[in-house]
């Protein structure tokens, strides 16, 4: 199935986004010809009150960013080695129940996917790391009104997604699940919501 260019978000911390992103990985990996943008977004800045200091300029939650900046360096400066670094920093939250807030532990995930932890780090404590971040939050939160990860963006249209399901390494099972969400997006705009009333076991 040909998709449009589409984008989904992120936050290591979220359980469902690791399921919608595992998804995206094995499909990749697999041969998926898909345009897909990753996009951060910051749970915590998203549950900061109106008028209270932003994750950016509060420095008891700067380790909340960690993770979260370290994937967006890989992103930009490492592209080859972005999806084994996703993968192993979702795994280090959710498999391994790990502190993706911890230095050590953000450095394991990076040196398991091969990829060079001091020149991530060394990126990290530039400017423009947090610049990015900030700046694409900002635009999810006002332009597209996003509350939460993972959400899927095509065009101008943003729908949180909550999948249940990861694909345990079925290639197929990833590549129609992800076709399935974003063709309903860019096909049936009219559904506005769709949720089942309970999870099937």
């Amino acid at each position: 199935m040909a998709l449009p260019p589409f984008a989904v978000s992120w936050d290591y911390r979220c359980p469902f986004a690791r399921n919608a992103h595992e998804h995206l990985i094995t499909a990749l990996r697999a041969g998926a010809d898909w345009d897909v943008t990753f996009l951060p977004f910051s749970l915590t800045q998203s549950h900061v009150p109106e008028g209270g200091l932003s994750v950016w300029e509060d420095p008891d939650k700067s380790r909340d960013l960690l993770a979260l900046n370290a994937g967006v360096v890989v992103r930009d400066r490492f592209a080859d080695r972005f999806l084994d670094v996703h993968e192993a920093l979702f795994s280090a939250r959710h498999d391994k129940a790990e502190d993706i807030r911890e230095e050590l532990v953000v450095r394991a995930a990076l040196e398991s996917a091969g990829v060079d932890a001091d020149a991530v780090f060394a990126e990290l404590k530039e400017t423009w790391v947090d610049e990015e971040v900030r700046r694409t939050h900002e635009w999810e939160a006002r332009t597209l009104e996003m509350f939460g990860v993972p959400t899927f963006v095509v065009e101008d249209r943003a729908v949180f997604v909550r999948l249940m399901t990861r694909p345990e390494g079925d290639a197929r099972r990833a590549r129609d699940t992800i076709e399935h969400v974003v063709a309903m997006i860019d096909e049936r705009p009219e559904i506005n919501e769709f949720k089942h009333t309970t999870i099937g076991r």
